[in-house]
Parts: C-alpha cells; sequence; structure tokens
C-alpha cells in the first residue's frame, strides 16, 4: 500500500463499513444457524482448533478482511520479517524472532548472515547447562546440589518464562523454578523467605546488565547469598543472560556462564531464545525443544496458508473487525485452564506493549483505533466475578475462550465439568436468552427483564488436545503472528517500545528527590512536587 494512501481511505475499508452496516439487524442466533458457515469459519494448526463461528461475522466478513490485509501488503511483510528486513524502522532493526525456533539446516539471514547456526550454538550452551545443574553435575559453593532456580528480570526477561512454568508445570522435573521481577521488595523478599542459599541458583537476565529493576532486585539477591555464603560463592550461584560482558564479569559472574541473545530479539518475543534459560532447567532441554516445534509449526503456517485460512492472520483481521468497525476497546482472554493463569498478563505486553501505538510507521498520527486493552482470567474464576459484564453490560467484549481436551491431572470428572463451562459461556455469549425464552421457564414478568440476555457476543474458542510444550509453543506463536497482522494493517510498529521509556526516565530522576536530604523537588507540577514533599517528610 502507498504511503500516501491510508488504510481507511482504501476501498476495502469502505466496503467493510458498508458490510458492518448491513449486519446491524442479524443477531448471531441466526447466524450461526446459516448452511456451510461451521467449514466456512473453523481452522486447523499445530494441534489447535480456532472455532470463529460464533463471531459477528460472515464468510463474506472474512473474504473482506482479507481483502483488506493484501491493500495493506501483508503477505510481503511477513515474507520481509523472514528475510530479515529491518521492519523495526524506529531502531533500524530486523525482526527475527522467527529465527530462535528455526530447525538446524534453515537458513535465515539478518545483513547477510545465516543467524541460525548462531541461534543453536547458544540453544546448545544453554542446554548443557540445564542439563549440569538437573543432574547435579553444577553444584553450588558448598558441593550442595541446586533446587531452586530464581529468575531475575522484568518485561519480556521475566513475563514469557514465568507464564511458561506455571503453564508447564505437569512437567516440572528439575530445580524449582521462581520469578522476581518487580523492583517492590516484597516480591524478592517473598521469594527468598523459604530458600536455602547453598541450594539456590540466581538467574539474572538483562540484555545490557544496567535494567535498573532488575539489577536493584539482584544486587539485594547478591547481598542475601554473600551474607550466608561469602563473595567467593558467586560464580556458583549466579549465572547471567546478557550481552555486556564487562557488566556481567564486575558484578562477579564467570562470563563462561553468560548467555547472550541478539538485538534483533525484542524482550517480548524472545522467551524462546537463552531467556527461557530458568524453563529449560524446570522442565528440560528435550521439552523446550518440543515447544520451539511448536512455535515452529505455526511459523510455518503462516508464511504458507493463503491468508484466507491462515490463522494467526484471521485472528488479527477479526481483531480489527471489532476494534475499527464496531468501536470494540478491549478484548478478554479467558483460558480454561488453570495452568495459563497467567497467559492473559503475558499476552498483556505482546499484544499491548507492541500495538499501544499512535503513529504510523511514517511518524503521522493514525486515523484509526490501534490495539485494545487485553485483559482476562482463569475460567471458571472469571464467570463469578466480571462475566456478568459480558453477557448483560453495555459493552460488547471479544474474547478468546481455551481450551483442551485432555488434563494434566486425574480428575477427569472436574474437567468435564470445566469443559462444559467453556462450550456452555460460548454458546451463551453468542446466543442470549430472548424475553419469550425468559417467560416460557415461567419467570414472574417483572422479573423478566432482568433475566433476559442480549447475546451476539462474539468469541473465538481455541481447543487442543492437551496443554504441553508443543501446544504451549504454538498457542504463543499464534498470538504472536496475531500481533504482526494487526501492526501491518494499522500501519504501525510493532517492534519498539518508547511508551515504556519517559516513566523510566522520570523515575531515575525522582528517585534522588525523594531521600530526606536529597535535591529538592524541581520541574514539577504542583502536585507531583505535593507528593514527593509528602513522601520526603516520612
Amino acid at each position: 500500500m502507498s504511503a500516501a494512501l491510508a488504510i481507511a481511505d482504501t476501498p476495502e475499508w469502505a466496503a467493510l463499513a458498508e458490510h458492518r452496516r448491513a449486519l446491524e439487524d442479524r443477531h448471531l442466533r441466526d447466524l450461526l444457524d446459516e448452511p456451510g458457515r461451521l467449514d466456512a469459519m473453523s481452522v486447523d494448526v499445530a494441534g489447535l482448533h480456532l472455532d470463529l463461528a460464533k463471531h459477528r461475522a460472515t464468510p463474506e466478513t472474512l473474504r473482506l478482511l482479507v481483502a483488506l490485509a493484501e491493500r495493506a501488503g501483508l503477505p510481503e511483510r511477513i515474507e520481509a520479517v523472514f528475510s530479515g528486513e529491518r521492519v523495526n524502522v524506529t531502531e533500524d532493526r530486523a525482526v527475527m524472532h522467527v529465527a530462535l525456533r528455526a530447525p538446524r539446516g534453515v537458513t535465515l539471514e539478518v545483513d547477510g548472515r545465516d543467524v541460525v547456526p548462531d541461534v543453536h550454538a547458544v540453544l546448545d550452551r544453554v542446554a548443557d547447562f540445564a542439563d549440569r545443574v538437573r543432574s547435579g553435575e553444577w553444584r553450588g559453593a558448598t558441593g550442595r546440589p541446586i533446587r531452586t532456580v530464581v529468575n531475575i528480570g522484568i518485561g519480556g526477561s521475566d513475563l514469557g518464562p514465568a507464564m511458561a512454568a506455571q503453564a508447564l508445570r505437569t512437567y516440572v522435573d528439575g530445580p524449582e523454578p521462581r520469578f522476581v521481577s518487580n523492583v517492590d521488595g516484597a516480591d524478592l523478599a517473598w521469594t527468598l523467605r523459604d530458600l536455602e542459599p547453598a541450594e539456590t541458583l540466581f538467574v539474572v537476565s538483562s540484555k545490557t546488565f544496567t535494567t535498573v529493576e532488575t539489577m536493584t532486585n539482584a544486587e539485594s539477591a547478591r547481598e542475601w547469598l554473600v551474607a550466608a555464603l561469602g563473595d567467593d560463592a558467586v560464580p556458583h550461584h549466579v549465572v547471567a543472560v546478557s550481552t555486556n560482558r564487562a557488566r556481567v564479569e564486575a558484578f562477579g559472574i564467570d562470563p563462561d556462564n553468560m548467555f547472550g541473545f541478539w538485538d534483533w530479539v525484542g524482550g517480548r518475543y524472545s522467551m524462546d531464545s537463552a531467556i527461557g534459560l530458568s524453563l529449560m532447567v524446570a522442565i528440560g532441554p528435550g521439552r523446550f525443544r518440543e515447544m520451539l516445534a511448536g512455535f515452529r509449526a505455526v511459523d510455518e503456517h503462516l508464511r504458507a496458508a493463503p491468508l484466507a485460512r491462515n490463522a494467526p492472520v484471521l485472528m488479527g483481521l477479526l481483531g480489527i473487525w471489532y476494534v475499527n468497525f464496531w468501536g470494540s476497546t478491549s478484548h478478554a482472554v479467558l483460558p480454561y485452564a488453570q495452568e495459563l493463569g497467567r497467559f492473559p498478563a503475558y499476552l498483556q505486553q505482546l499484544e499491548m506493549e507492541s500495538n499501544g501505538k499512535s503513529v504510523t510507521l511514517d511518524g503521522d498520527p493514525v486515523g484509526w483505533s490501534t490495539g485494545p486493552v487485553v485483559w482476562g482470567e482463569a475460567g471458571t474464576n472469571g464467570q463469578h466475578a466480571f462475566y456478568q459484564l459480558l453477557h448483560q453490560g453495555t459493552v460488547v467484549v471479544p474474547a478468546d475462550l481455551i481450551g483442551f481436551v485432555r488434563p494434566n491431572h486425574a480428575l477427569g470428572h472436574h474437567h468435564d465439568l470445566l469443559v462444559a463451562n467453556l462450550v456452555a459461556q460460548a454458546e451463551a455469549l453468542a446466543r442470549g436468552r430472548t424475553a419469550d425464552e425468559v417467560r416460557a421457564a415461567g419467570v414472574p414478568e417483572h422479573l423478566v427483564p432482568h433475566k433476559v440476555f442480549p447475546g451476539d457476543r462474539p468469541t473465538t474458542t481455541i481447543l487442543g488436545e492437551r496443554l504441553d510444550p508443543h501446544t504451549l509453543g504454538a498457542l504463543i506463536a499464534l498470538y504472536e503472528h496475531k500481533v504482526l497482522t494487526q501492526a501491518c494493517v494499522w500501519g504501525i510498529n510493532a517492534f519498539d517500545q518508547w511508551g515504556v521509556e519517559l516513566g523510566k526516565e522520570l523515575a531515575t530522576r525522582i528517585g534522588p528527590e525523594l531521600a530526606p536530604d536529597g535535591p529538592p523537588p524541581t520541574d514539577h507540577d504542583p502536585s507531583t512536587a505535593d507528593l514527593i514533599g509528602r513522601y520526603r517528610a516520612r
């Protein structure tokens, strides 16, 4: 698409706007009964089945959305990513997280260099280290084996492996993984409260080894360790995921125990790099590679499947349909798997940090809405909280319901009830309950309005066989490429995060001003200056 032609000014956008008006009075309960709809609006990828039939959309909607994606140049953008082009234009970087899960022998180049051998060299080093820790070959300073691995990071250096460690806890057969991210001392204090220093390994994850929150936590963890075991213990109990050899060495970490990654890997796309070291120690290199294979299966699907049958593309396009043509401002992710309790939080960073942008690639203000607020909670907990709003509130919130046929536990009757709730919620949100149906159930007339459910609430149901490493990798890649799809159509850069910086810069300046003997607060608005003053007066 020409830079001079905004996506909202295209015939494809106009056709979707007209189509939206035509669907205004068509209810999902009627759309669901149309012949052929289920086949036309279902797609399978990497063991995941996506039911798109419960959307306020038709096969014609999907056709029009695909035409919009083609107008935006989505096929070309997908190839640009896999070809190592510098699609992150504001940082002049390639975006090659797909290389992190490429098999040996595949060629993916950045600036003329095949990066796949580099990826596997690091992966092999991480796997070797993980095996040594898991087997007991790597021991602490006193000769005791490692029982707990504490990952210290923040953002992409925390959310990915922390989410995955919980999601795959059935498969954890190595040292217990724990995660510290918040600079709030309570996070570190509670994580360490019952640990034995002689049996604890810290993984400090920071590309530059300068991230304030991470290094503050790392310094305190080091003090805790040294107080118990002495300075000489640090190399036996702390390793790094970083690219800053000098700072790693100055911290007391043996640089041979530093595992690197590359500037073409964004933090929120990095959990399948060395950032996943703590996860690999927990589940083992073999299962970690199974997870990478799940990622890869969706990568190949993205590149090979036609847009009209492309699972992440269709997810992204349906999101655009609601944001830009129905006025939706949020999107719920509702996993019916307790292990995926951190998945909505992981997606908050993936989607909102990526597509929470208000200027185009050219730096011009966008003329349309972009990324929605992403939120959610594991079912069935959410049903006893915010589902009331989903069913009978005045806002319509599109939602993804995620479930699995087979549980990772032996309580099968629990699982039947869980899946029954997933299926029931999707049906209830779509079909609702009319006033006549309420009356037919014998409800007194004065209560009828209170028991009517409008329905017409759109959902995607994602159903997998079992939540295992392969499936988790596929699920994450599905959302990664959804982000790419939406960013391409919206004409924004999904791979920078300048919005993170301003608050960090101000916090660095305000920190010294909070001390009783610190410099006086300057250049602040009256409200901010008053808050600083109240804190100083403590």
